[in-house]
């Protein structure tokens, strides 16, 4: 059984991905936006990464989204 930890960030990978198509952004595109790479963007969004509270503020910001609202799933 997987852990709640990585339930949640699948979860929030989920939505990642979600608010970051229906902007129609790359992953690319959005890894520049926030400083981030490319390929944490991508970890992210499989639910492998786990990131901190500063990139999550840096997504929110880039994705045109509050805080809660990058939580709703």
């Amino acid at each position: 059984m997987a852990e709640k930890s990585t339930i949640l960030q699948t979860k929030f990978g989920n939505r990642i991905r979600e608010l970051r198509q229906k902007i129609e952004v790359s992953q690319e595109e959005l890894g520049f936006q926030t400083g981030l790479d490319r390929t944490y963007i991508s970890g992210i969004e499989r639910g492998q990464r786990n990131p901190a509270l500063i990139n999550i503020g840096k997504l929110a910001r880039a994705l045109k989204t509050t805080l809660p609202d990058l939580f709703k799933f």
